[in-house]
């Protein structure tokens, strides 16, 4: 019979490289671990590591326990916390994963009346920009995804929030400045900035420059939206933002705002929640007040 301690191990082996780290980790003797596995091993009929030297190989058998331990420990782990919650009269946590990085400081302002009508109700935000939302949510890492490119799939559910544009931002004296909108071609001799985010999942290159063949001088990122644009106004190079964090940076730094092609890019705000979960008393509530309140200026919210 599989058991959770079983899991552990594996998974703690595979993190840490070796069986002394992980018993160490786990606070048992080595022998101790080496004897759950081996016991383990007799009950399967089959190994789940192969010894290659020193070091340690996961055997099919082993590398499917680890897939069953990465989706089941952190569900078992969730599980356990809610159960405390519950006992202690606590509602929980609502743990928010964020795969849109200017989306920050519009999520604070949902954040705070939340907490106010939710006292017994904490939040955790998770702003990992490369981190699979969609997995996240399946494995009970994350209760709400917030994006801009939801991943359609059954057990998920999606609620669209507000639409806005995505456009380029460059120096106020920029030869693009004064444009009514700019081309893939104009991008082809600059530096563009952009978040730490696989290209293939950034608007820019997916929506306009990749569909016309064209690639820039150089590419660089940047973690923090102030620290790329103040680098845009240095003439550093040129950034693709939500209109409205562009203009309002364009009141505090020597910027301009143009469209990208001729129609521009249009974009949607969606929050994503586990199929069923967004019925959750709390859950639901965030999701309402974040259709409602105080949406970013150049937004349109969506309609019921």
């Amino acid at each position: 019979m599989i058991e959770r301690i079983h899991l552990r191990i594996v998974q703690a082996v595979e993190e840490l490289g070796s069986l002394t780290a992980a018993a160490k980790a786990l606070h048992v003797t080595q022998s101790a671990l080496s004897h759950t596995i081996r016991k383990l091993e007799d009950n399967l009929g089959t190994a789940v590591w192969l010894r290659e030297g020193r070091s340690l190989r996961l055997t099919q058998a082993g590398r499917h326990l680890l897939n069953i331990a990465n989706r089941v420990l952190p569900l078992l782990g969730h599980a356990e916390e809610r159960l405390k919650q519950i006992a202690q009269g606590q509602r929980g946590t609502l743990r928010i994963g964020m795969e849109c990085h200017p989306c920050y400081q519009w999520l604070l302002k949902i954040v705070a009346p939340f907490l106010d009508a939710w006292s017994d109700v904490d939040v955790d935000v998770k702003q990992k920009f490369q981190f699979g939302g969609v997995g996240a949510l399946f494995d009970y890492e994350i209760d709400l995804l917030v994006t801009p490119d939801p991943f359609f799939k059954s057990g998920l559910h999606y609620t669209p929030v507000f639409d806005y544009e995505q456009v380029l931002v460059v120096p106020k004296n920029h030869r693009l400045a004064g444009s009514e909108y700019a081309e893939p071609e104009d991008l082809r001799d600059q530096v563009l900035l952009t978040y730490p985010v696989a290209t293939d999942r950034l608007d820019i290159y997916s929506l306009f420059l990749t569909p016309a063949g064209v690639v820039p001088k150089l590419h660089k990122t940047s973690e923090t939206t102030e620290i790329m644009l103040q680098m845009v106004a240095c003439e550093r190079g040129v950034a693709a933002l939500p209109r409205w964090l562009a203009e309002e940076y364009c009141a505090r730094l020597p910027l301009a705002v143009v469209r990208l092609g001729q129609e521009g890019i249009a974009k949607n705000i969606y929050l994503g929640t586990r199929a069923g979960d967004e019925e959750e008393g709390y859950l639901k509530a965030f999701i309402e007040l974040a259709r409602s309140y105080d949406h970013p200026a150049g937004t349109t919210p969506i309609s019921r």
